[in-house]
């Protein structure tokens, strides 16, 4: 499997509080976020590229020593994340590709629930976590319905991780997508896009991550909630 990780943004929500420092390299007990990343995927036997944007300087001295092909986009302050990966798109050539935003922290297991899932095609979702949250999901039988920040309570019943995984005949359908919205302008859609341009064409599925510890670093309170985790759980 390669995986592909997303770290170009600025981080707009928690750079008062952090600095002008990718929220990717937050310190986490003296290693940066990204890094235990890297080390989580490389134990996995991945593939790893990383596409930079803000501060992409700081983040490729951080990773001088680990063995990755990283990509900058130049235009991250006008582009969305569509635009970064759109400068990786040449690395589709594989069987099983992981995506994923470079500011979540995840451990094994949810690693093992995605390697277990049957899909071609799939979100990490959190079922435990559809009160209160980021980006929210409807999903039915394991298939999205709906997506977005303002679904109300009773439109949604999960929340979006921020990583995705792609199999065998997807990943040129999401290659084929990904290049006709960029073709036709879409700088400023997500590359979570993508797949949700698929919805209500073809199945686009949902595994269930409810269990794992996980959270994305998009504010103050996210780092602490991920700084007090792995402070029980130093080997995670």
């Amino acid at each position: 499997m390669k995986a592909i990780l997303l770290a170009a943004g600025v981080g707009s929500r928690i750079v008062k509080d952090i600095g002008q420092m990718p929220k990717s390299l937050v310190d986490l007990n003296g290693k940066p976020l990204l890094l235990h990343t890297l080390d989580l995927l490389k134990r996995n036997g991945m593939e790893i590229v990383i596409i930079t944007g803000f501060q992409h300087k700081i983040i490729e001295d951080a990773i001088k020593d680990y063995s990755v092909t990283v990509y900058y986009n130049p235009f991250y302050r006008v582009t969305n994340s569509i635009g970064s990966l759109w400068y990786a798109a040449s690395e589709f050539n594989t069987q099983e590709l992981f995506i994923a935003n470079a500011d979540v922290y995840y451990t094994q297991e949810m690693l093992d629930l995605a390697f277990a899932a049957p899909y071609d095609n799939f979100f990490l979702s959190d079922y435990s976590r559809a009160d209160e949250g980021d980006y929210f999901f409807l999903s039915k039988d394991h298939v999205l319905q709906k997506f977005g920040k303002e679904l109300l309570r009773d439109e949604r019943n999960c929340e979006y991780v921020g990583i995705a995984v792609l199999k065998n005949q997807w990943i040129k359908k999401f290659h084929d997508r990904l290049w006709e919205l960029i073709e036709n302008g879409n700088y400023d859609l997500w590359w979570e896009n993508v797949l949700y341009s698929y919805v209500g064409e073809e199945d686009i599925h949902t595994v269930d991550v409810n269990g794992c510890f996980w959270s994305e670093v998009d504010t103050i309170e996210d780092y602490q909630r991920v700084l007090a985790y792995c402070a029980v759980n130093p080997d995670k």
